[in-house]
C-alpha cells in the first residue's frame, strides 16, 4: 500500500526515469493508467477512421498495449514529450489496424488525388454521385475515401502542430530553466499562428472549423445547423483543412 502511495505522489517524469532505471512493474502499470486517457482522445478524434470495422474498445485494447511497449522503447534523450511520442504511435496503431482490416485501399492517396482532380474537373459544387459516376467508383465507396481523406487531413495537421513543438522543445532542452518563458512564448505563437491560419479561411470554412472543433458537433449536426448535405460538410471541412496545412507548413 505504501508503495502504491508512493507512486501517485511522483510525476510522469519522476515514474518514466524510475521505471527505466528499475524496470518495476508497478511502475509500469501507474504509468499506463495515467496515459490511457490519450489513447481515449485519439480513439474519439479517429472515430471516423475505423467505424464499421473496428469498436472503440479493440482500439483502446491495442492502445493500452501500444503504451506498454511505448513505455519500453521511449528515449527521453532522442523522443523528448512522451506524450507526442505516444500520441505518433497510437495513430500509427489505429492506421494499421484498420488497413489489416482492408478499410483503407492500398492506392489511397492516388485514388485521393483522382477525386479532387475529378472535382476540379467537373467544376462548380458537383455532388457525390456525380464524382464517383465520373472516376467510376460505386458512391458508397466513394464516401467512404472522402470521409478517410478529411481524417487523414486532420491528423497530417496533427502531426505538423506536435513536429513544430517538438522542435522547439529540442531547440530550448539544452538551455538552463530561465528558457522557460520563451519555451511557453513559443508554445503561445504557434496557437496564435494557427489562429490567424483560420481567420484566413472563408466564413463557411471558419464556422464549420469552429463547430467542429470548438463545439465538438459531428458532421451531421454541422450539416443540419447549416441546412446542407453532410458530404457537403465533409467537403467544406476537408478543403479548410488542406488550407489551414498549407498555411501553417509556409510559416513553420
Amino acid at each position: 500500500m505504501q508503495q502504491t502511495e508512493n507512486l501517485k505522489d511522483k510525476t510522469n517524469e519522476e515514474l518514466l526515469a524510475r521505471y527505466q532505471e528499475t524496470g518495476e512493474l508497478p511502475v509500469k502499470q501507474e504509468l499506463v493508467m495515467r496515459y490511457l486517457y490519450i489513447v481515449k482522445t485519439i480513439a474519439s478524434q479517429m472515430r471516423g477512421v475505423y467505424a464499421g470495422s473496428l469498436q472503440m474498445e479493440d482500439i483502446i485494447n491495442e492502445g493500452v498495449i501500444a503504451i506498454m511497449k511505448g513505455i519500453d522503447r521511449y528515449d527521453p534523450e532522442r523522443d523528448n514529450k512522451f506524450e507526442t511520442f505516444i500520441s505518433r504511435r497510437i495513430r500509427g496503431m489505429i492506421i494499421d489496424l484498420v488497413r489489416k482490416n482492408d478499410w483503407m485501399p492500398r492506392d489511397f492517396r492516388k485514388q485521393v488525388r483522382l477525386m479532387e482532380e475529378t472535382r476540379i474537373a467537373l467544376g462548380g459544387d458537383p455532388a457525390d454521385e456525380e464524382i464517383a459516376a465520373a472516376m467510376g467508383m460505386d458512391v458508397k465507396k466513394f464516401r467512404k475515401l472522402q470521409r478517410m481523406s478529411v481524417i487523414m487531413n486532420v491528423l497530417s495537421l496533427d502531426m505538423l502542430m506536435d513536429d513544430e513543438e517538438e522542435h522547439q522543445s529540442l531547440q530550448l532542452s539544452s538551455r538552463d530553466a530561465s528558457s522557460q518563458p520563451e519555451k511557453a512564448f513559443l508554445r503561445g505563437e504557434s496557437r496564435q499562428l494557427l489562429s490567424e491560419a483560420v481567420k484566413s479561411l472563408k466564413e463557411k470554412e471558419q464556422l464549420v472549423i469552429s463547430l467542429y472543433y470548438v463545439e465538438e458537433l459531428n458532421m451531421g449536426q454541422i450539416a443540419g445547423i447549416l441546412g446542407v448535405s453532410e458530404p457537403r460538410i465533409s467537403q467544406i471541412h476537408s478543403s479548410a483543412i488542406n488550407k489551414l496545412k498549407a498555411y501553417m507548413s509556409h510559416y513553420v
